[in-house]
């Protein structure tokens, strides 16, 4: 069954999507309506005073044709149909309604051991079940041994996996398995954490229900070190307006870090990227954020693995530079946003392609600086202007706080 509109939530309404599919997140049936999140947000309840400890929204862009009484395919980033939304409600930019399954969600790790509480009810068949809900490993088994010989229960091991830390969570549910009694399960449950530890833990507490628990012990949050910086992936990200000389610093610092030859270099230049992983894109506002979300999902992939990605697109629009800085910090990398701050008569003095001269005359239209905005950011870890310097001082501007910042040694 399909819908008239497709819509793919981000990664944490998409693992809310598979608790509320899976029957984890009851008694909901679907993303809540603005009444219910705002009694939640102020009483902890749904409006008609269920107990319920956090908004579970669905947000869609103020320009989503869908009204109440349209339904929408919910699809994963690979584009599979995961379920549709009836929507009943648009509000505060969300859409509120009830949702059907279409198929098992596939994305995520570990998809054998992604098992619904129905499943684990049957196969405990009536026991009682201790349920320990894991962020990161377990410091005492002997407590759980205890507690489940006390209460002479099943274990059941519900690891908590979202994100990048998904993997390493299950795998220590999987070995935490080995060393508890014959019998214990392991279901993985895509929970994305709440900001405040003690909703947190309440929602943690209603999940463990779900999954038929008696008793519900919460793991130790995980304590994470981050690594030195140089072992650390990192972004640096060029924007500028066209002939700021954004693509020659780059080129600069590409060619000064390959000569120290401490850190393993991807080089992302706009140019280059139009010509081939965005061949065919035009230069409209979507295309434009498309061009650069492809840059930033390239960038970040490089950056999870440790590497160090530059990139100098234009990248005129901030909302757009977000969504990269977003990208590479939710693989646990680092980003640092360049602003070649060289102002718009410089470079249209320079314009050595004679573009500035065409988008004057109208005939290159949504030129960013003429005919189309160029969003300065505010946000900038570094701002560069290359009007009275040369090419090495202005690299050694970026160079330096990578050096101080200990990215580069």
């Amino acid at each position: 069954m399909t819908a008239p509109f497709d819509w793919t939530p981000d990664a944490h309404e998409l693992a809310d999507l598979e608790l509320l599919l899976s029957g984890a997140f009851q008694p909901l049936t679907g993303f809540l309506s603005s009444a219910d999140t705002h009694a939640v947000e102020d009483h902890g309840t749904l409006a008609d005073g269920t107990p319920w400890p956090a908004p579970v929204s669905l947000t869609l862009p103020d320009d989503h044709p869908a009204v109440p009484g349209d339904r929408i395919t919910l699809r994963d980033p690979e584009g599979a149909a995961l379920a549709v939304l009836t929507v009943t409600e648009r509000a505060d930019g969300s859409a509120a309604g009830p949702v059907e399954a279409l198929e098992a969600p596939e994305h995520g790790p570990f998809a054998r051991l992604r098992r619904t509480p129905a499943e684990i009810r049957k196969e405990f068949a009536g026991r009682e079940v201790l349920a320990v809900t894991m962020r990161g490993p377990l410091d005492d088994l002997e407590e759980i041994r205890a507690t489940a010989e006390e209460l002479d229960a099943a274990v059941l091991l519900l690891p908590l996996a979202f994100g990048e830390g998904g993997p390493a969570v299950v795998r220590a549910a999987l070995t935490a398995r080995d060393r508890l009694p014959e019998g214990t399960l392991v279901a993985v449950v895509p929970l994305a954490p709440r900001q405040e530890p003690s909703i947190d833990l309440e929602l943690r507490e209603h999940v463990a229900e779900a999954y038929g628990a008696t008793e519900h012990l919460a793991g130790p949050e995980p304590v994470t070190l981050p690594g030195p910086p140089h072992r650390r992936g990192l972004v640096v990200f060029f924007t500028g307006l066209s002939g700021s000389g954004k693509s020659t610093v780059a080129r600069g610092l590409r060619d000064a870090l390959l000569e120290r030859g401490s850190r393993t270099v991807t080089y992302l230049d706009g140019d280059v990227v139009r010509h081939l992983l965005s061949a065919g894109l035009s230069f409209s506002k979507q295309d434009r954020d498309l061009n650069i979300r492809r840059i930033g999902f390239v960038a970040a992939e490089a950056a999870r693995h440790g590497g160090l990605a530059i990139c100098a697109p234009i990248a005129p629009y901030a909302a757009t530079r977000d969504e990269v800085r977003a990208m590479v910090e939710a693989v646990g990398a680092d980003f640092l946003l360049v602003h070649v701050a060289t102002p718009l008569a410089e470079c249209e003095r320079r314009d050595r392609k004679g573009l500035y001269a065409k988008a004057r005359a109208g005939l290159i239209p949504e030129f960013t600086g003429i005919s189309d905005p160029y969003e300065e950011p505010d946000d900038a870890d570094l701002v560069v202007d290359t009007t009275s310097i040369s090419v090495e001082r202005a690299v050694h501007q970026v160079l330096d706080p990578l050096i101080q910042g200990g990215w580069v040694r």
